[in-house]
C-alpha cells in the first residue's frame, strides 16, 4: 500500500496546485479576488503531500521493492545501498518526481517567507507557479507514473545503468534540479510582477536571491558533471559539447545574465525590460533542457526517457509556458516605466555589454544543438561538434572577460575614460607581458590557449580591484562574494586555456614488465589483476609512475557489470599541483601477446577548472547569505536605536 500512498499523494498535491492557480485567477478585477486567501495553505499543503510522495518513492527503493515498475527496471537486490537511494532519481519518472517536489517545496517556501513585495503580486506569483506544477503533475500523473505497479514481481531486478553507479549520482542531478526550479520561481516571479504592474526594485529584490540560489546550484550541478564525466567515461575530457551538457550550460548563461540584471534592477532601478526577458528566457532554455534530456530524441547516458509520447507531452508543456509568458510579456511590458537613465560607460553600461555577450554565447550553443535536430527531422543526417563550439563561443567568451576587466572597476549612472586610464594602461601591461612570457617558453601554443591564460591572469588581478581603497571589515559580503566568483571565473579559464594548450598524450600496449611515457612522466605497468565487488568485476592494473625520483601507485580498473551488462572504465588520477596524470587500461591486445591497451594523459592544471567552479559558487553563496542576513542586521540595529 506504500506506493499507492504515495499516487494518493500525488493525485492530492495536484488538486492543492489547481486550487492555488484558479485562486489566482480570481485575481482578476471581475471575482474581486474572492478565492485568494486559498493560496497559501494551498502551497503548504501541496509541497507537504509531494514531499511526502517523494519520500514514499525513495522508501520503495530503499526496501527494493520489485513491485514497483520503477524500481524493478533501475535497481536490483544485489546493488550498494547509496545507488540503491540515488536510484530514485536516476531515471526518468523519479528524476520528474523530485523536480516537481522541489518546485512546490519552493512555492512553500515563497509563501511563508516572502514579505518584500505586495500581497497581490505575490498571489499572482504562486498562481504561476501552481500553474507550473500543475503541468508536470499532469505529467507525471497521466504519462510518466513513478508508483506504477508491476505484476508478477521480478526476482532480481534489472538494475541501474553501470554509468550511473557512482556517488556523482547522489549529487550532479539534485543540484542542477534545484537550479532549474529556481528558474522557474524567478519565471513566476516575472509574470506575476507583469500582471500586476509590480516591475520595479521591490520585486527584483524578492526574486534575486531565487536566481542567485538557482545560479549556484546550476553551477555546482555542471562542475560537478564535468568532473563525473571526466574520470567516468576515460575519454580524458572534460567537456564534449554533447547536447545533453549544452542542456545544463544554456540555462546556466540565462541565469548568469539574470543574475546581473536582476541585482542592477534591485539597487539602481534600472534594466527593468532586460530582467523580465531573460528571466523568461532562462525558464525557456530549463525547459529546453528538460525537453532534449527526457524526449528521447537523444542517444546519451542522460538521456532518460525513450517515449516520443512522452517528449511530445514535455515539448507542449514547454510550448505552453513559454508562449503564454512571452504574450502575456508582448501585452504588457508597454505598461513597465522606464528605469532610471545610464551613460553607456557606467557599471549599467558594462552589465548590458555582459549579457549582450553571454545573449549570444547562448544563441550559438543554442543554434548548434538544436539545428542537428531540426535538420535530421527533415531527413538530413548534421553533426555539429566540438570545432564548431570552440570557434563560435571562445572568440565571445573573450570579448567577455575583457569587458570583465574593466566592468567592476566602473562607477554607476555615468564615469570618465581619465578616471580609468591607468589601469587600461597597467591591463594592457599584464596582458602584453603575460603573453610575451607564455609564447616564449611554448612558442607552439595556439592563439586561444594564449589569450585565455593572458586574460585569466589580468583577470584573477582584476577581480580583487573592487577591494581598493575600502576598509574590508565594512565591506559588504555581496562586494566579496563578486570578487571571489570573478577571482573563481579566472582560475577556471586558466585550467581550461593550459589543458587545451598543453595536454600531453599516449596511446599504447604495455605488457606486465613495460613502460611508457608521457610529459616527462614514466609509467610502468607492473602487472595486471582480476577484482570483484557487489555487482561487477573487474581488471585492474597495477602501475607505477615515476618522475623527478618520486613514484606513486597507479590501479585504473577495466570493470564488467552484470545487470545489465555493460563494460566501463575507471580511470586512475594522480593529482599534483601543476596538473593530473590519469591513467586507463582497456581490453587486452587484440594481437594476443599478453599486452594490454592503455592510455595515458598529462594534463596542465586541469583541476583548477573544478577549483574555480567551487571558487565561483562559493562567492555565490557568500553574496546570497550576506544578503539573507543583511535585513535582519538592519532591524536588529534600528531596534538597538529605537532604545
Amino acid at each position: 500500500m506504500i506506493a499507492e500512498a504515495g499516487l494518493a499523494a500525488l493525485w492530492l498535491a495536484a488538486s492543492m496546485a489547481l486550487i492555488q492557480f484558479i485562486a489566482g485567477l480570481t485575481l482578476l478585477r471581475a471575482c474581486n479576488g474572492l478565492l485568494v486567501p486559498l493560496i497559501k495553505p494551498a502551497a503548504y499543503v501541496q509541497g507537504a503531500l509531494c514531499t511526502f510522495a517523494f519520500f514514499t518513492l525513495m522508501w520503495l527503493f530503499y526496501v527494493t521493492d520489485l513491485s514497483v515498475l520503477l524500481v524493478a527496471n533501475n535497481s536490483h537486490i544485489d546493488k550498494p545501498l547509496i545507488f540503491k537511494l540515488a536510484g530514485t532519481w536516476g531515471n526518468h519518472e523519479g528524476s520528474m518526481l523530485l523536480w516537481v517536489t522541489i518546485l512546490s517545496v519552493s512555492g512553500s517556501a515563497i509563501a511563508f517567507l516572502e514579505k518584500r513585495i505586495e500581497a497581490k503580486t505575490l498571489s499572482a506569483t504562486l498562481a504561476v507557479q501552481g500553474f507550473l506544477a500543475l503541468g508536470f503533475f499532469a505529467f507525471l500523473l497521466f504519462s510518466s507514473n513513478p508508483f506504477e505497479r508491476l505484476v508478477p514481481a521480478p526476482i532480481a531486478g534489472a538494475g541501474l545503468n553501470p554509468l550511473l553507479q557512482d556517488v556523482g549520482l547522489a549529487f550532479h542531478p539534485p543540484t542542477l534540479y534545484f537550479g532549474y526550479v529556481g528558474l522557474s520561481i524567478a519565471f513566476s516571479f516575472a509574470v506575476g510582477a507583469l500582471l500586476t504592474n509590480q516591475v520595479g526594485p521591490a520585486f527584483a529584490r524578492a526574486m534575486r536571491p531565487w536566481v542567485l540560489g538557482a545560479w549556484i546550484f546550476l553551477t555546482i550541478g555542471i562542475a560537478a558533471g564535468s568532473y563525473w564525466a571526466y574520470y567516468e567515461l576515460g575519454w580524458g575530457g572534460w567537456w564534449f559539447w554533447d547536447p545533453v551538457e549544452n542542456a545544463s550550460l544554456m540555462p546556466w548563461l540565462a541565469a548568469t545574465a539574470l543574475l546581473h540584471s536582476v541585482s542592477v534592477l534591485a539597487s539602481r532601478n534600472a534594466l527593468r525590460a532586460w530582467t523580465i526577458m531573460l528571466a523568461l528566457v532562462a525558464f525557456a532554455m530549463s525547459m529546453a533542457g528538460t525537453f532534449l534530456v527526457r524526449s528521447g530524441i537523444l542517444t546519451s547516458v542522460h538521456a532518460f526517457a525513450v517515449d516520443p509520447e512522452r517528449g511530445s507531452f514535455i515539448l507542449a508543456l514547454m510550448l505552453l509556458y513559454t508562449g503564454l509568458a512571452f504574450v502575456i510579456f508582448a501585452l504588457c511590458i508597454g505598461t513597465v516605466k522606464q528605469g532610471e537613465p545610464f551613460q553607456l560607460l557606467s557599471r549599467e553600461g558594462g552589465i548590458v555589454a555582459n549579457n549582450i555577450f553571454l545573449s549570444v554565447i547562448l544563441a550559438v550553443v543554442l543554434i548548434g544543438t538544436l539545428y542537428p535536430l531540426a535538420a535530421e527531422a527533415v531527413g538530413d543526417k548534421i553533426s555539429v561538434g566540438p570545432p564548431y563550439f570552440n570557434k563560435a563561443t571562445v572568440p565571445i567568451a573573450v570579448l567577455l572577460m575583457l569587458a570583465l576587466l574593466v566592468g567592476p572597476l566602473l562607477r554607476w549612472r555615468r564615469d570618465d575614460l581619465g578616471r580609468l586610464k591607468y589601469w587600461f594602461i597597467g591591463a594592457a601591461a599584464i596582458l602584453l607581458m603575460s603573453c610575451l612570457a607564455i609564447w616564449k617558453c611554448a612558442p607552439e601554443i595556439g592563439i586561444f590557449p594564449l589569450l585565455g591564460i593572458a586574460l585569466s591572469i589580468a583577470l584573477a588581478v582584476a577581480a580583487w580591484m573592487p577591494l581598493r581603497g575600502r576598509k574590508l571589515l565594512r565591506t559588504p559580503a555581496p562586494v566579496f562574494g563578486m570578487v571571489i566568483a570573478h577571482f573563481g571565473l579566472a582560475v577556471s579559464v586558466f585550467g581550461m586555456a593550459a589543458e587545451s594548450g598543453f595536454s600531453s598524450e599516449t596511446l599504447t600496449a604495455l605488457a606486465p614488465g613495460e613502460s611508457a611515457k608521457v610529459a616527462g612522466w614514466e609509467v610502468k605497468l607492473n602487472d595486471v589483476n582480476p577484482i570483484a565487488g557487489d555487482n561487477w568485476v573487474a581488471v585492474e592494473g597495477d602501475m607505477v609512475a615515476a618522475k623527478n625520483g618520486n613514484e606513486f601507485v597507479l590501479h585504473p580498473q577495466s570493470r564488467h557489470f552484470f545487470t545489465p551488462p555493460m563494460q566501463t572504465s575507471e580511470a586512475a588520477l594522480l593529482t599534483r599541483w601543476n596538473g593530473q596524470l590519469y591513467a586507463v587500461i582497456a581490453q587486452p591486445d587484440q594481437e594476443g601477446d599478453g599486452r594490454w591497451q592503455v592510455r595515458l594523459w598529462w594534463k596542465p592544471f586541469v583541476t583548477f577548472i573544478w577549483f574555480g567552479a567551487l571558487l565561483i559558487a562559493l562567492g555565490g553563496a557568500i553574496a546570497l547569505l550576506g544578503r539573507m542576513f543583511r535585513p535582519t542586521k538592519k532591524l536588529a540595529r534600528n531596534a538597538w536605536q529605537a532604545e
